[in-house]
């Protein structure tokens, strides 16, 4: 059931105590307030009351701050590259909250979730040294330092299983594969509620987590004449996660939970929320919006979930965009319902600020009493992002609180000492900057490990599939999204664990699936959605690289495969001379392809790959699976282990330049690994993101 006995406290303009997980932390001036006030039945047993109904056509202004997609990015560091990078870090963010905190009088700061895994630091404590029962993970402890007042789950939160997950949240979960909840030891979380509205245990059918939180928070106004009020204003902050967790995250939850549509959720916990007295909703909903028809299963359903009666705002995250954001030229930014530039989803506030501590998100409303109840005065209501980013061209950012940094000091410097350990050597250097156009320095490598495990596991465990042909695909995980460092790039010399945790940037878990000739090619098909599609008539110049990500642009490495992508044709119809040892690839022919639990189960939607081909669900990680397999390489060479390219560009004479974006002044790696085809547009886009334009002549 929702809820707990809750003292009603004040909206903080700074940070406050912290306390035992999941209860309230009061500001010192709300502590004799406590004793004096009685306790509040908060969810399923009923509402609190105020002994105050504030007066009529008072007016108060409300500002809900967000964060999401921290990925653990705790300090503006780079743990691959051993190296700061101001653009990154809460520890900027948490400048943007105090400042916010000044300019604006009553203040709500919620987490939109994917907290807490992303970074070396976050598989440190998961993977590695494992963070005990009565210790708080690092991403908490930083956030605890300013001060939330609730937060939700994302996707990742569930990539190290259902165990850890409730150890670090200080949560104890009713699920198969877990002791009696009497049973669980009471762990130390984060000071502030998580809330999930649309994940349910199958063993009793109840939510994990509270599905939403009433927040009782001192606020203050103005009544009708001007002179100062304080009032009490209650918001209910109901969380949703994206129902694809279920097929990515199929290891730890498959039999265990049942995850709900986002809307379906919203439908059925908005009204009880209202029902106990809620003067705003405010969805925390981990996912972006598509206009798209809506399914329960779908990945971004903001969109729809707006049109659900009684919400007031949207916290959305997920996508690692921004929103609102005037220059977005996506169908989705433009469809019909979507207001782009105040901010607006069918009339409903929508902000989502970034991802890594980038960006705050900022709704700010104005309240006004109606018939004994705080209201909000649609017309005056403002959303906006508050960005660490100061200045684009000079790359200045907001100073770093340096109190965050303190309160992770010592993890920090551990996952350092961690990543620093070697594992082997390599005479080439392995990176992605040119991924896109053919560049495999920093996948085949993956791709062998991968293949080399789900060989030898075969061999030895499946016989049946024992005359099956292994291949492995692996994509680009880092293709230049966030900017000019946003690659791989691992140089050559001596190999560590933090280059492994570049080459390899998710905690997956290795897949093998059975696939056909046909399956391959339409798997293929699927990745080279890259692409857009390239007219060669045209004199204008035309961009190569669509939307589609790059961590979904799959390819092989093998001397073996052989094929072609021809960028000219519509999606669907681009893989040529898809050839298997020499010979055009047999469509019936089987196959085992050594993959990702994400891919395997039916991430990224590609066309047979649900989940029900996969014949070896491996425990082991993608990037352990590397490590060892570097570790027992001990040197890797650029003949044996960087140059198998599988394929290539159909050439064709384009009348205009065909251009794509790299990190700047990288033309010489380009020169290096042998593509003679690419030169440089302009070393800077202007974008202030350390990247520049490429052209690549097709012809060759």
């Amino acid at each position: 059931m929702p809820g707990r006995y809750r003292a009603p406290t004040s909206i903080r303009p700074y940070p406050t105590m912290t306390h035992a997980p999941h209860t309230p932390r009061l500001p010192l001036r709300a502590i004799g307030a406590l004793f004096a006030s009685a306790l509040v039945l908060h969810g399923c047993a009923g509402s609190g009351s105020d002994d105050r109904t504030p007066p009529e056509s008072a007016t108060a202004p409300l500002t809900i701050l967000e964060t999401t997609d921290l990925h653990a990015n705790i300090v503006s560091y780079d743990y691959f590259k051993l190296a700061e990078d101001k653009s990154i870090g809460f520890e900027r963010t948490a400048t943007l909250i105090r400042q916010a905190r000044q300019d604006y009088l009553n203040t709500v700061l919620i987490d939109n979730g994917d907290t807490i895994q992303g970074t070396a630091l976050a598989d440190y404590q998961a993977l590695v040294n494992p963070v005990s029962c009565s210790q708080k993970l690092a991403t908490y402890k930083a956030m605890d330092s300013i001060g939330y007042d609730a937060g939700t789950l994302g996707n990742h939160e569930f990539n190290y299983g259902l165990p850890y997950l409730a150890q670090v949240t200080g949560s104890k979960f009713n699920v198969d594969g877990m002791a009696a909840v009497a049973s669980q030891p009471s762990c130390v979380g984060p000071a502030f509620p998580l809330v999930l509205s649309n994940v349910t245990s199958r063993k009793d059918g109840q939510t994990l987590y509270k599905p939403y939180v009433i927040l009782e928070r001192k606020i203050k106004g103005k009544d009708k004449d001007g002179k100062d009020i304080e009032s009490t204003v209650k918001i209910a902050v109901i969380g949703f996660t994206p129902p694809p967790i279920l097929s990515w995250d199929k290891r730890w939850l498959d039999g265990k939970v049942d995850v709900q549509g986002v809307v379906e959720a919203a439908q059925k916990y908005v009204p009880m929320a209202r029902a106990e007295g809620a003067d705003l909703v405010i969805a925390a909903s981990h996912g972006g919006f598509d206009a798209r028809a809506y399914s329960a299963t779908m990945e971004n359903a903001n969109y729809h979930l707006a049109k659900v009666a009684g919400i007031d705002g949207i916290l959305m995250g997920h996508s690692h965009s921004e929103f609102p954001n005037a220059g977005c030229a996506t169908t989705d930014c433009n469809a019909t319902g979507v207001d782009k530039v105040k901010g607006t989803l069918h009339g409903i506030p929508a902000v989502m600020p970034s991802y890594w501590g980038k960006a705050l998100g900022v709704i700010h409303f104005n309240l006004v009493v109606k018939n004994g109840k705080w209201t909000i005065d649609t017309s005056k209501t403002q959303v906006s992002l508050r960005k660490t980013l100061l200045d684009a061209t000079a790359r200045t950012y907001v100073a770093a609180d340096a109190s965050i940094t303190a309160a992770v000091q010592t993890e920090h410097n551990a996952a350092i000492d961690y990543v620093k350990t070697p594992i082997g050597q390599s005479d080439f250097a392995l990176s992605s900057y040119f991924a896109d156009v053919g560049d495999v320095s920093a996948i085949q490598v993956v791709n062998a490990a991968q293949a080399d495990y789900v060989r030898k596991y075969v061999a030895a465990n499946l016989p049946a599939y024992a005359s099956l042909p292994v291949l492995s695909v692996s994509a680009p995980f880092k293709s230049g999204f966030a900017g000019g460092s946003d690659f791989t790039d691992v140089a050559a010399g001596n190999i560590a664990i933090n280059n492994a945790a570049d080459l390899y940037l998710y905690p997956n878990t290795v897949y093998a699936v059975k696939v056909n000739g046909a399956g391959i090619k339409a798997w293929l098909e699927k990745a080279a959605e890259r692409f857009n599609q390239i007219d060669p008539s045209l004199s204008t110049e035309q961009g190569l690289i669509s939307s589609f990500p790059g961590y979904n642009f799959d390819m092989f490495t093998s001397a073996d495969l052989s094929y072609e992508i021809d960028v000219t044709q519509a999606k669907g119809s681009r893989i040529r001379n898809l050839t298997y040892k020499g010979a055009a690839i047999d469509p019936a022919a089987e196959f085992i392809v050594a993959t990702n639990n994400y891919r395997g189960s039916g991430g990224g939607s590609f066309p047979g790959l649900d989940g029900s081909n996969v014949i070896y669900a491996s425990p082991d990680a993608n990037r352990d699976v590397l490590i060892e397999y570097i570790k027992a390489r001990k040197n890797l060479t650029l003949a044996a282990d960087g140059a198998a390219r599988s394929w290539r560009f159909t050439k064709v004479s384009t009348t205009g330049p065909v251009t794509f974006k790299s990190a700047s002044g990288r033309l010489g790696v380009a020169q290096t690994l042998g593509l003679g085809n690419i030169s440089v547009v302009k070393d800077d886009d202007g974008s202030g993101k350390g990247l520049g334009v490429y052209a690549i002549d097709l012809s060759k």
